[in-house]
């Protein structure tokens, strides 16, 4: 709950500048990029429950010293280490999963995961906007609990996953991530897609915003991206999941590019709503088997560093996101960002299908290993 509102408690309990206060989201930032390899680093070293227990209790703590926090460095500081603890249990929960779930039902699985991520940022964007005008400690308060409370539940209830078998293996460490140029090129078109992805929670309330349009529209319009995505994604994942996954994911880049193209010739809230539902469409498309393929492609002992890597382009998306954005609405307005965005998304797709056949015979080995005996 904290994340979104962390702008607003800077700049109004704690006195920052807006520049301030966007050094300290960026170093949040930039502490999940090294959060994303921690984690699979630790995934694979000391074990997916060890990493999750670490992660999610350790979050708890940075939050309270980040709500704590007085004076630029200490909020610096504690930004950066919110920023590390909090992503680095993506990388063992995603290896868990794979670690647990069969090749044929992992998309599913995945989906799965996707769409109660979601709903669970619904119900906490309504609670963390109730709260706040309650005090901001609250919001601190109550994800440190949260956070350390998950993890204790996850040292007490689940079972380390990991076999015995990838326990003696994970030798070469990134060095062989980075070898696999299918894995390092799905990277790099996740990390295209991703900028283009996250326009919608970072430059887009500052287009509106020119069209005379004001949180309160922002907040109306990008509603329609949580409902759509928690009414539809739970009816299409197992349909989509069985489709050629590289060929879902071109889908969902060209209607993302096509949702922020049209939104080039929005400036109400209705307009700017339907782009949304359009672009909405697409990443749920695309969710559908964007994680599941990462599984295909990671070996067992080294599936917590596939996951810190693929991780990185969502993080690096995100932090890269406001930086490009903001220059393209700067210099070229609004016309030029959301044809940019189309046109990257383009990219991604035709990358996307470049890698197409190296995707398909590493899905068909993966398809082809015994599980069950696993």
């Amino acid at each position: 709950m904290v994340e979104p509102f962390l702008g607003l408690y800077l700049t109004t309990m704690r006195g920052l500048s807006l520049a301030q206060a966007g050094v300290v989201m960026a170093v949040l930032g930039a502490g999940s990029l090294g959060g994303q390899i921690v984690g699979g680093l630790l995934a694979d070293r000391i074990g997916r429950r060890a990493t999750l227990t670490i992660a999610t209790v350790g979050t708890g703590a940075a939050m309270l010293a980040l709500g704590y926090a007085q004076g630029i460095a200490a909020l610096v500081a504690a930004a950066l280490l919110l920023g590390v603890l909090l992503d680095m249990y993506r990388p063992a929960a995603q290896a868990m999963v794979a670690d647990i779930i069969s090749p044929a039902d992992r998309p599913r699985a995945f989906g799965l995961l996707f769409w109660a991520i979601n709903l669970g940022w619904a119900v906490a964007m309504v609670l963390g906007g109730t709260l706040a005008q309650q005090g901001f400690l609250w919001l601190f308060w109550i994800d440190a609990a949260t956070c350390a409370g998950f993890g204790l539940l996850v040292w007490r209830a689940i079972p380390e996953t990991r076999s015995r078998e990838t326990r003696a293996g994970g030798t070469g460490g990134f060095v062989r991530v980075l070898r696999d140029r299918v894995m390092v090129g799905y990277v790099l078109v996740t990390l295209v897609y991703t900028f283009v992805l996250m326009q919608g929670m970072t430059t887009m309330p500052l287009a509106m915003k020119e069209d005379g349009l004001g949180p309160q529209s922002y907040g109306l319009a990008i509603a329609a991206n949580g409902v759509l995505i928690i009414i539809v994604q739970p009816l299409v994942n197992a349909w989509l999941a069985r489709r050629d996954h590289s060929l879902v994911m071109v889908a969902g880049f060209l209607l993302v590019g096509l949702g922020y193209g049209l939104t080039s010739l929005a400036s109400t809230v209705a307009a700017y709503t339907a782009t949304i539902l359009v672009w909405t469409l697409g990443e749920i498309t695309a969710a559908s088997v964007l994680q599941a393929v990462v599984a295909d492609l990671a070996p067992a002992d080294l599936r917590g560093r596939y996951n810190g890597l693929y991780g990185m382009a969502w993080s690096g998306g995100f932090l890269l996101a406001p930086l490009g954005g903001t220059q393209l609405l700067g210099t070229g307005g609004a016309a030029a960002l959301w044809l940019t965005c189309a046109g990257l998304a383009l990219v991604a797709a035709l990358a996307q299908l470049a890698l197409a056949p190296a995707i398909r015979r590493r899905r068909a080995a993966a398809l082809a290993v015994d599980f069950s005996s696993k």
